[in-house]
């Protein structure tokens, strides 16, 4: 079984509601939001000032907007310019009484592969004190178009914040691009970006009652 969560009105109450987190009846949304008391952002796709984070009415979600984030293979570009990546180290505060988990996590951009050339998009999941899940999507060459994935954890497998204990949590995104049998007069490159220079990565969350 799956649980995929959905940014939509009344969704923290079905999520209370479900027996997969150990609820026994199902209480009001927390009436505060949950609270990002810091975000540090380091990596080549997300240098100084091109990344933010924004959560929604709701509690469920919260998104990481980048301005600068491509990585690239070809003429003109550096052997470092076909590895990009960006390590987010966020403390977290939720309502009292209450922890989170990540369920799913969405991801979009837009990517230009010459044939024989491949993408990857590839995303690690790091509680402190917990062990670290990771998720990669493969894109062959051929391909100029949005691209788009979804993370999903089983119920089985999620790992909640510990209660009561401030702990941060790491999301480390990468994007590679390599040339594979393309020509050497090919460019191929793989953003995770938009036209206008913003796109979201959605992180859809769980929140369930401390026992």
């Amino acid at each position: 079984m799956v649980l995929r969560v959905l940014a939509a009105a009344g969704v923290a109450t079905s999520l209370f509601g479900s027996s997969a987190f150990g609820a026994s009846a199902a209480p009001p949304p927390p009436p505060d939001r949950i609270v990002i008391d810091s975000v540090a952002a380091d990596g080549t796709g997300c240098p100084p000032g091109t990344a933010s984070v924004a959560i929604s009415p709701d509690n469920t979600t919260f998104s990481v907007t980048y301005s600068n984030y491509l990585a690239q293979v070809g003429p003109g570009s550096a052997p470092t310019d076909s590895r990009k990546n960006c390590q987010l180290n966020l403390r977290v505060h939720v309502p009292g009484g209450l922890t989170y988990a990540i369920v799913s996590a969405d991801y979009s951009g837009f990517a230009s592969l010459a044939p024989g050339a491949s993408g990857t998009q590839r995303a690690s999941y790091h509680f402190e004190g917990n062990a670290t899940t990771t998720k990669t999507h493969h894109f062959k060459g051929g391909f100029t178009n949005n691209w788009r994935t979804t993370d999903t954890v089983p119920v089985a497998a999620l790992v909640f914040a510990p209660c009561g204990q401030e702990r941060d949590l790491d999301i480390n995104t990468e994007l590679q691009v390599d040339p594979g049998t393309s020509s050497p007069s090919a460019t191929s490159f793989m953003e995770m970006d938009s036209t206008n220079g913003t796109i979201k990565t959605v992180y859809h969350v769980a929140l369930k009652r401390c026992q």
